[in-house]
């Protein structure tokens, strides 16, 4: 006879599943066996094979993934009347149903079945839920036969616990060897990456995106839509790795070859502990399958393990476990008070001891606080009742005391109306419909939707509950697939993942690729960027997954990169473009490269931007035809300056001038020397337009706006200082703004334009050359400067100046602003040229430097013919 599980929940819908028992029935005595091994070993295969043999059984698993993958299997064998799916949070049974896949906690062990398997019976070990695992392996027997599947770890208690049970020790099929640490970006496809945190797994997911194209995620948390989802992704090998919680260690196979744990420890609930041997063996035992042999090894920050620990491992030895966790299943439910003392009952044997208080207990002793509930839980029927409702699973774990309240509220409706109302139903599975929102608040959302799954799951607590479990799963399928969607998006690129495989397998000899017509980049069908002149552009920024899929486009501009370098080759002036502002070279509005400073002035060297060149050939090309574009482009806009280069061959004098003008950009300092300039000189230079003034050679041509702001940009370039444009028509500009800029002198705190400057200068000579003579109304505004601020720019430039009504106290008339004065003294000085050439004792004495009229006094005798 089945002794009754508390912690299963009511299954009085089920009556008469079972149609009779097998014909074996009391032939022969119930058989208690065990299949005891590693990982790989067929133990969960064989387990369905002798169920099936049986007219009627139940297998127990250790997760609810477990059950519903292992009740697909079933239903392809023996269809869906015949199979059944008990979990806490779904309930799938046929009328007909003979063969149950349950959660262990689930297993309707009030029936009778002729059959009766657990999966992983170790776990009696655990302290949280190892109490359930306890009790089956005491209580639970099939008619006929009892099957306990599990490590070798657990036999000499089996053999203490249960006498007379036949243990049957299984090989695993094939080999696991260590291969010690390895680097995330060198982990070998098909392998699976376990951490133990939820954040952990996120940040080995990211990066395992980052540098081998995405992977799969597995964590306990995952709906079974979700996680079949996830595990298809790594099936179809649309990712080859895999990143994972120690889940993926219950019985979850799937083509892994190699097993890298980032970490050695875990928290178990309590307190970080290091891994248990056989907890790794678990762990790894994953990787290979079948036949396949498989590996296992560290990787991310994890320290390699040590040789001990590897031994270990790879030959299945581990020290016996010593104790099972256990609680009293014979409840006492007459108040609340006695079943929690019954529930706290000592070990009736040894080697089994008390584990830890399970969130069940937790939950009675919280409510039996509530003096509402106390007041309403009296009597049998009242206190198996509240103990039923504290059953309900803390799926959400907020760490506070929502899940109790959850409970008391669902308790009082039990106890009140008989049934849990259809409005707390609908509220909160219509409030948990949501499928927006992160990876997170899905998953949120999905542990929200198990505790109403649960509720409906109990037939009895609702007057629909068929209808309340449809709706449920609805909702969960719906969150499950939105879900998958954000791992995928957020953790795979099948892009890169595509083109890693096919070049770690076969180069780039093979990649299918091509070009199209607006430039973008196809690889494999993927499109991988866009081609931008002769650089590739991704939207990768950097690391390592840009530089394979640089390496994938190479591919497909092996011949796009040589059309592109004919066309520029053959194409017009017209269509290539100087930027005088940044100095940026383009053709057709797409960037080749920049200027930089050259072997001259008017020489620039050119700097292409990041291409994708074959050779230096190509980029010669390139640069030579851009090159090409400069030095037509300076020509035509300073033809001026080409133009009188030509005449250098007339004489020596013109020669010299001509190359300093070559080697200045048009503009060249005047020397002391270039003041006594023959006429004829001066007449050739002023016929081929350029000027002799106080500051400089220049010629006024220059000034113009498209040679100007190329001279800027050149000058800039070869004395390799910041090249800042000014604004187009000002003459005159506060210095700071154009310091060290080309075209401009300094006049005080403000910048004129040169050739402005000299214009202005020579007029002012030509009217002073007699007498003081008032400034011009408009020299002001020809400047570009304020009036205010005319005496302290004409300072700046050397010319004597002083309020025109300071010259005559007696001057008639509206006042003067300024005058413009001579040196008198030099003025005197002038006599007829053939008085001028007398004893030397009757020549003009040099003007005073420190005189306020020794700058135009100096300004006349060099412009004087």
């Amino acid at each position: 006879m089945l002794a009754f599980a508390p912690q299963a929940p009511d299954h009085s819908d089920m009556k008469g599943a079972f149609h009779g028992t097998s014909s074996s029935d009391h032939i022969m005595p119930a058989s208690i066996r065990a299949a005891l091994g590693p990982t790989n070993t067929g133990k969960t295969h064989y387990a369905l094979t002798r169920m099936m043999a049986h007219a009627s059984g139940i297998i127990g698993f250790p997760l609810r993934l477990l059950a519903r993958e292992n009740y697909e299997r079933l239903v392809k064998i023996k269809g869906e009347r015949s199979v059944a799916l008990i979990t806490g949070e779904e309930k799938i049974v046929p009328p007909g149903a003979r063969w149950f896949s349950c959660t262990v906690e689930a297993m309707p062990l009030d029936r009778k079945a002729e059959f009766i398997a657990i999966d992983e019976i170790q776990l009696a070990s655990d302290p949280d839920r190892g109490h359930v695992f306890t009790d089956r392996l005491l209580h639970a027997r099939g008619t006929v036969e009892t099957l306990f599947l599990g490590a070798e770890t657990i036999r000499p208690l089996l053999q203490r616990l249960v006498p007379g049970i036949e243990i049957d020790i299984r090989a695993r099929l094939s080999s696991l060897a260590s291969t010690g640490h390895t680097k995330l970006s060198r982990l070998p496809p098909r392998s699976a990456i376990v951490a133990f945190s939820m954040s952990e797994v996120y940040a080995l997911a990211e990066v395992i995106r980052r540098r081998r194209g995405g992977c799969a995620v597995i964590m306990g948390q995952l709906s079974p839509r979700t996680r079949n989802a996830q595990i298809e992704l790594y099936q179809n090998r649309d990712v080859d790795y895999l990143v994972a919680t120690d889940a993926i260690g219950m019985g979850l196979n799937m083509d892994v070859d190699h097993v890298a744990l980032a970490q050695l420890s875990k928290f178990d609930g309590t307190v970080p502990r290091p891994l248990f041997p056989q907890e790794i063996a678990q762990i790894a035992g994953r990787a290979g399958r079948g036949m396949k042999d498989g590996t296992f090894g560290t990787t991310a920050d994890c320290a390699p393990m040590s040789s001990a620990l590897v031994e270990a491992v790879e030959q299945h030895h581990f020290d016996p476990i010593q104790r099972l966790y256990w609680r009293n299943h014979e409840l006492d439910f007459t108040n609340p008070a006695n079943l929690l003392k019954s529930l706290t009952r000592p070990p009736p044997l040894r080697g089994l001891t008390a584990g830890r208080v399970a969130s069940d207990v937790t939950t009675l002793e919280s409510l039996m606080l509530d003096p509402d509930v106390r007041e309403i839980a009296r009597g049998k029927r009242a206190t198996t009742l509240l103990w039923d409702v504290c059953q309900i699973p803390d799926f959400r774990k907020l760490g506070d005391d929502s899940h109790t309240r959850l409970c008391a509220r669902l308790y009082s409706h039990l106890i009140k109306d008989g049934s849990i109302p259809a409005n707390w139903m609908e509220g909160h599975i219509r409030g948990l419909a949501k499928t927006e929102g992160d990876i997170d608040t899905l998953m949120h959302r999905l542990t929200g939707v198990r505790v109403c799954s649960y509720v409906a799951a109990r037939t009895e607590w609702s007057r629909h509950s068929a209808m309340w479990q449809e709706r449920a799963r609805e909702v969960e399928d719906q969150l499950s697939d939105a879900l998958h969607e954000r791992l995928t998006t957020r953790f795979v690129d099948r892009r890169a993942t595509t083109l890693l495989r096919r070049l770690d397998s076969d180069g780039d000899r093979t990649l299918l690729s091509a070009v199209k017509p607006d430039g973008d980049v196809l690889v494999e069908g993927h499109s991988i960027g866009r081609i931008r002149g002769f650089t590739l552009e991704t939207d990768v920024a950097s690391g390592p997954e840009r530089q394979m899929i640089l390496r994938a486009g190479r591919k497909a501009l092996i011949h796009e990169i040589p059309r592109r370098i004919r066309l520029l080759q053959d194409a017009p002036d017209t269509a290539l473009k100087l930027d005088a502002t940044t100095g940026h070279l383009f053709w057709d509005e797409t960037p080749l490269g920049r200027l930089t400073a050259g072997t001259s002035l008017l020489r620039p060297a050119i700097q292409l931007f990041p291409a994708e060149f074959t050779d230096t050939v190509q980029k010669t090309h390139v640069e030579t035809r851009l090159l090409t574009f400069v030095a037509n482009l300076i020509r035509t806009d300073l033809k001026a300056l080409y133009r009188a280069h030509a005449l250098a061959e007339h004489g020596p004098g013109l020669r010299a001038i001509l190359h300093r003008l070559m080697e200045d950009g048009g503009i060249t300092e005047t020397l002391p020397e270039d003041q006594a300039l023959p006429p004829a000189l001066r007449n050739t230079l002023r016929k081929h337009g350029f000027e002799v003034g106080r500051f400089s050679i220049f010629c006024p041509a220059l000034f113009r706006k498209r040679p100007l702001d190329l001279l800027g940009l050149l000058h800039a370039l070869h004395r390799q200082t910041p090249h800042r444009p000014t604004a187009p028509g000002r003459v005159s500009l506060p210095w700071p703004e154009i310091s060290g800029q080309f075209g401009w002198i300094r006049a005080g705190e403000t910048g004129l334009r040169l050739d402005i400057a000299e214009r202005c200068i020579a007029e002012l000579h030509q009217l002073t050359r007699r007498r003081d003579h008032t400034a011009p109304p408009d020299l002001a505004s020809r400047l570009g400067v304020k009036s205010d601020s005319l005496p302290s720019v004409l300072k700046g430039l050397g010319i004597a100046h002083q309020p025109a009504e300071a010259q005559s106290s007696t001057h008639a008339g509206p006042p003067r602003p300024l005058m413009i004065l001579h040196d008198r003294k030099t003025r005197a000085s002038r006599r007829p040229r053939a008085a001028q050439h007398g004893s030397a004792s009757r020549r003009p004495s040099p003007p005073r430097t420190d005189s306020p009229f020794a700058a135009l006094a100096i300004l006349r005798e060099k412009v004087r013919p």
